[in-house]
């Protein structure tokens, strides 16, 4: 059975960012992802992640203006200075943190532009913070994501992220691969799992439609699960969903699995 991680920037919304670890171990979690630390002191998070003996095994690099709408700045060749920034600012959490995998969002094609303009900045974009990061021993991710939930969004394949890491040309970066977004994108997740395993960094989950936890929507979790297993991935899955209920009752699947199997 896959180990789980749970995503603090979804689960344990109930409680401020800083009180979610401790939520998350109480629950058996032994590891933890998040989207941006960043309005957070670095050792504030440290002692966290200390005192509740958590792993930290993912969060973003910034991604430009969240709440005005931005999605990543990967893909924009005027944005250069502001994501050389970004990957610095990552890099110092992470190495603090050691947390050993960051995920760089690309960023939205504007309306009525090609994207395969935006291929050349991406991938350059790319190869600065994958030389970085390879300095502190940092593994770069990039996701394709559904374009229902983010219109526009330049990553939106398996397919596409591999071609873009043979451009890249880089041994740290690698695929992050969310099962919900890919499922709304039509992808059969087994084969794409088995294609795309030697270059698989994370796996995430949600469950669709609806991007709740699992048993809400029409993904089999439970034949997933096994595929993992059966093709040896040894990465962790992280817990990205939006609970229906508090996020402690959101969890109750995870007791329908081989209790001595899993590993949180």
């Amino acid at each position: 059975m896959p180990k789980f991680a749970a995503n603090l920037s979804m689960l344990f919304t109930e409680r401020p960012f800083l009180e979610r670890f401790a939520a998350a171990a109480d629950a058996g979690f032994m590891a933890v992802e998040f989207m941006f630390p960043y309005a957070h002191d670095i050792d504030d998070i440290g002692l966290e992640l200390q005192r509740h003996r958590l792993k930290p095994v993912l969060f973003n690099l910034p991604a430009g203006n969240w709440q005005a709408g931005d999605r990543g700045n990967a893909i924009f060749s005027d944005c250069v200075e502001p994501f050389r920034a970004g990957v610095a600012l990552a890099a110092r959490y992470a190495a603090s943190l050691e947390c050993s995998q960051l995920h760089c969002l690309a960023g939205i094609v504007p309306a009525d532009d090609d994207a395969r303009a935006f291929t050349a900045s991406y991938i350059d974009n790319l190869r600065y913070a994958a030389d970085v990061l390879d300095a502190h021993g940092i593994t770069l991710l990039i996701e394709p994501i559904n374009t229902h939930d983010i219109p526009g969004y330049y990553l939106t394949s398996s397919a596409q992220a591999r071609q873009a890491m043979a451009l890249v040309d880089r041994p740290n970066v690698r695929l992050q691969y969310d099962l919900y977004h890919m499922h709304i994108m039509g992808e059969d997740a087994p084969t794409e799992l088995t294609r795309h395993l030697d270059a698989i960094g994370h796996v995430q989950l949600a469950d669709a439609p609806g991007r709740h936890e699992p048993g809400t929507g029409e993904i089999d979790f439970t034949r997933l699960f096994s595929h993992l297993d059966h093709i040896g991935y040894g990465g962790y899955v992280g817990l990205e969903y939006r609970p229906t209920t508090a996020t402690i009752d959101s969890l109750a699947w995870l007791q329908t699995l081989p209790a001595a199997q899993v590993i949180r």
